[in-house]
């Protein structure tokens, strides 16, 4: 995936497009699912996993769908300097719809049928990623309640990473398909390589010097009280 940075110019404005289109081909498939549980065409294979009223999916889909498009734009220096009040009560918002999210996926895993051709791997893949998940929303809001700036910014460029990763596997599941064929195992591999890609690049960002630097350079110690991104 692409990761959110702290850099500035004029290229630093164009840092929502890469995440929108890599979050564009997951969101599109969960919107046709509820057309189609809405009674709508089938534009999309049927699931029978989710016969009757699955409000767990609902939210899932609606939640990440909030969390996807609106969370690519806190990483906009431009929107956070311009913005700062709405970027607080944004990030205040998103944290809420991330945990809703995490929520919803936690309860798919456990109590909804296992996708067809998936295994135990990608079931304890899931298991990781949504505690990991969980555990660096909860840790952004605590940092930047103590107003630790840096932080909190490191952990939701973690959070939102690992929530792209649907968008990321779109090209691991191709590319792990044309290289080590189907099967179960290469499936749950090759889902689980995303996530991984994900946030080996969060964490590449993060680390970048010029992320530090902005983050220093934008943040105010009682202008920050509130969550940001």
């Amino acid at each position: 995936m692409t990761a959110p940075t702290a850099a500035t110019g004029p290229g630093a404005a164009l840092i929502p497009l890469p995440l929108l289109l890599l979050s564009a081909i997951p969101l599109t498939a969960g919107a046709l699912r509820l057309v189609q549980l809405a009674g709508g065409p089938d534009t999309i294979p049927a699931d029978d996993r989710f016969n009757g009223v699955p409000i767990a999916l609902v939210v899932h889909i609606v939640g990440a769908a909030v969390y996807a498009l609106v969370g690519a734009f806190q990483f906009a220096p431009v929107f956070r300097r311009q913005h700062l009040t709405w970027h607080r009560r944004i990030g205040r918002a998103l944290a809420v719809v991330g945990m809703l999210v995490v929520g919803s996926a936690l309860w798919l895993t456990l109590f909804y049928p296992p996708q067809p051709g998936t295994g135990a791997l990608l079931f304890a893949f899931r298991l990781v990623v949504v505690a990991a998940t969980a555990t660096s929303l909860v840790l952004g809001v605590a940092a930047v309640r103590r107003r630790d700036i840096a932080a909190h910014r490191a952990w939701m460029i973690r959070a939102y990473a690992l929530s792209l990763g649907a968008g990321t596997q779109v090209f691991t599941e191709a590319a792990g398909s044309a290289i080590f064929g189907a099967g179960v195992v290469a499936g749950d591999i090759a889902k689980g390589a995303a996530w991984a890609i994900n946030l080996a690049v969060a964490e590449w960002v993060i680390r970048r010097p010029t992320c530090g630097r902005a983050d220093t350079a934008q943040s105010h110690p009682t202008r920050n009280a509130g969550v940001t991104s």
